[in-house]
């Protein structure tokens, strides 16, 4: 061994523990594994900054806006209470999920099943008030077992086909690969819904000033349209739209006559709702229900990219005290619309331009966010933390899952690689709208990206130093003393070790050559051998960091380097004890 692959292997093992460790952030110990490598001259001055235009980071950066846009769609939460509306039970959520990106990611990129499936995770969650971490974990391991069904699952089953064929003049087909991942899946899902509590329960690590204000009780007003779904309704149904955490506390018709909102009363065109509940709760009602804010103008739609929700308290000496909404004329004379208002300890029965303003009101406005600062002022009204509600904000309903679902397509026929897709999926949900400009920063975790970007040159090291070759033959040398089962199962962990270093890819590339070399020397097809290495490689259930989708959960999830492990080492020996066997009956070698 040289002095440069000794360094190597030090460094990335120091870079390990300190992960484990989690006494420092990851993204910290990544910078300094980097500048430790630089120092030593494992990783070249030319070849430092590589991983910050790596198709990785760029996946994992656009797949978060992607999904953030379609989560924000809200259409999510529709199909749940369309498709789902009793399933109340976090371990049949989790079933549920895990199944079907499970399923999906044998067809189309595992990366874009993970990410269409992601908001509809935070919804379960929030419902079954559970961390989301409990399914967003399990949810990237189904998405990595999906991938080995078939043929276009995942690159290392693509790569392996290629060396098939040149070693034996024909590739694997399509559905070549489904026997054993089909088996392998079906175990997995099994054992993620079994054994799911060997995770700790994380939330997600961004407490801040915004997590110390907590209002539940705004009233809002809202118009029952001639199109909306609530029409035939009753205000119980409309109360179960919010799964209770909003209730309906007045009802005035078309013709201004009020009428007492009971559980069985039924909703009509022109219905004005006041309505009573936190935000989260209220945006539900409305937006799932087809309800419209009643103030909303059209100005709102035509620049949704500018257009805001503002929290503010109104102080002691603001001009607004003792007068309503519709004697100040609020929007005509200034552009906002009154969304909700909030007083401690009142429940309000008049409609919301009729309800006069006092001192500590806390009211939710909507308006052109260059404008609003000036009337705060102007007002004496005071702005509280942005807390990013969704509540009066303008959403383009369909179109975000409708720009997923086109660049799945693409990717899936092969038409254009990931990285671009999702690229241009994430800039579309920009330029239309479906995530304000504002917000997108807030959603593209920085942490995340540079760890990433800089374990990518120093994962490299190994192959620059000829540290991937000395491991070849010391696998080598010891398979040749195993019996064929034995240097299947040795191929396969070596596989799972490597990847997270290597990405599944490069992974293929280094090993399946060796596997191939070292099963024609034995007189066995190489067939099993290749087989092993896809599986093997597809299979990185230790670390964040060796697939994009468990990178793609890590900050979501809350999760810490070291609890990757917990749940995938028992899940890596599963698959390899089912593995070994199913690929010798399959492939007999």
């Amino acid at each position: 061994m040289t002095i440069p692959q000794l360094l190597a292997f030090l460094i990335i093992a120091g870079m390990m523990v300190a992960f484990i460790m989690s006494r420092w952030r990851y993204d910290l110990v990544a910078v300094c594994a980097l500048l430790v490598g630089l120092l030593f001259g494992v990783v070249p001055f030319e070849r430092a900054f590589v991983g910050f235009s790596n198709d990785i980071v760029i996946i994992v950066g656009s797949a978060l806006v992607v999904s953030a846009a379609v989560a924000r769609s809200g259409i999510m939460e529709i199909l749940i209470r369309r498709y789902l509306p009793r399933m109340s039970s976090p371990r049949v959520q989790l079933i549920v999920l895990v199944t079907i990106v499970t399923v999906l990611s044998a067809f189309v990129k595992n990366i874009g099943a993970l990410a269409i499936m992601m908001p509809i995770a935070f919804q379960m969650a929030r419902r079954s008030r559970v961390s989301p971490s409990m399914f967003l974990m399990p949810m990237a391991f189904g998405s990595l077992l999906g991938g080995l069904m078939t043929q276009i699952g995942t690159s290392p089953n693509i790569i392996v086909s290629g060396v098939r064929q040149e070693l034996t003049g024909t590739a694997f087909t399509m559905f070549d690969f489904t026997p054993v991942g089909a088996i392998l899946a079906a175990v997995g899902v099994v054992f993620l819904a079994l054994f799911y509590w060997l995770l700790p329960e994380r939330r997600r690590e961004d407490s801040g000033m915004d997590k110390a204000i907590e209002i539940k009780n705004y009233t809002t007003e809202a118009h029952v349209l001639p199109e909306s779904s609530a029409i035939g309704k009753t205000v119980g149904d409309l109360q179960s739209a919010a799964d209770g955490a909003a209730m309906v506390t007045g009802i005035v018709s078309g013709s201004g006559r009020r009428r007492t909102p009971l559980p069985d009363a039924t909703l009509k065109a022109g219905d004005i709702l006041l309505i009573e509940g936190d935000p989260e709760a209220l945006d539900k009602m409305v937006s799932q229900t087809g309800l419209s804010f009643a103030e909303r103008r059209g100005g709102a739609k035509r620049d949704s990219g500018n257009i805001g929700v503002i929290e503010a308290i109104i102080g002691e000496s603001s001009g607004l005290i003792g007068a309503s909404a519709q004697e100040l004329t609020l929007f005509d004379r200034t552009g906002l619309n009154l969304i909700a208002i909030s007083r401690r300890d009142q429940r309000f029965t008049k409609r919301l331009g009729e309800i006069r303003f006092q001192n500590g009101d806390v009211i939710l406005i909507q308006g052109h966010l260059k404008r609003i600062p000036e009337l705060l002022r102007e007002w004496d009204i005071l702005p509280l933390i942005e807390r990013g509600l969704k509540l009066g904000s303008v959403r383009n309903g369909l179109l975000p899952l409708s720009i997923l679902l086109i660049a799945m397509a693409l990717t899936a026929f092969g038409i254009v690689p990931v990285a671009p897709a999702f690229f241009a999926a994430a800039a579309l949900m920009i330029l239309s709208g479906a995530l304000p400009l504002r917000d997108v920063y807030n959603q593209i975790d920085g942490p995340i990206l540079v760890m990433l970007a800089c374990l990518i040159p120093v994962s490299e090291s190994l192959q620059l130093t000829g540290g991937t070759d000395l491991v070849a033959h010391w696998l080598t040398a010891t398979a040749v003393t195993l019996p064929g089962w034995g240097a299947l199962a040795l191929i396969m962990v070596a596989a799972m070790a490597v990847t997270p270093f290597l990405n599944n890819a490069a992974t293929v590339l280094v090993m399946a050559p060796i596997a191939a070399v070292f099963a024609t020397g034995l007189g066995y097809s190489p067939e099993a051998f290749l087989m092993a290495v896809a599986i093997g490689a597809g299979c990185d259930f230790l670390t964040p960091i060796g697939h994009q989708c468990n990178t793609l959960v890590m900050a979501p999830g809350g999760y810490r380097f070291g609890d990757y492990w917990r749940l995938g080492l028992p899940l890596s020996i599963l698959v390899v004890l089912v593995a070994v066997p199913a690929l010798m009956i399959v492939w007999p070698f």
